[in-house]
């Protein structure tokens, strides 16, 4: 029977840490999110790869531009409507954020990028519109 010694499990705990800590000078204002080095799969703060199951993560800095899949208007426990979005980012990871703008002038399929990392009252990640889009119908 093969037992660990305390150093070597101590080592790769401490490797493991690292991997899931931002990096870099301006860590705090970039958007960091995980990719499972077995399959290749992208992800938004997750432990295991919903895909393959596996643990081995790297960490890797998104470049913020997305595009809304869902929004959707909440008025509980806030004195104004707010809006709760899911964004798509480019690098094929979701993300649920919110969009500053009106609540009702946010669609499906609009251009978002990041504005800030984190919202500093609910955590969540801070998106504005890339550019008005063409709604002929509307």
């Amino acid at each position: 029977m093969y037992h660990h010694s305390g150093s070597v499990a101590q080592q790769a705990a401490g490797t493991t840490t690292r991997l899931l800590e931002p990096q870099g000078a301006n860590s705090s204002e970039a958007m960091t999110f995980q990719r499972c080095t077995w399959c290749g799969t992208a992800m938004y703060h997750r432990l295991l790869c919903p895909v393959c199951q596996g643990s081995d993560l790297r960490t890797e800095h998104s470049a913020g531009v997305g595009t809304v899949r869902h929004s959707t208007t909440l008025h509980r426990n806030t004195p104004a409507a707010r809006n709760m979005s899911l964004i798509e980012m480019a690098e094929g990871f979701v993300v649920r954020g919110r969009v500053m703008g009106p609540p009702i002038g946010i669609h499906s399929g609009d251009r978002v990028r990041l504005s800030t990392a984190k919202d500093p009252v609910r955590g969540e990640p801070v998106f504005q519109l890339v550019d008005e889009p063409y709604r002929a119908w509307t």
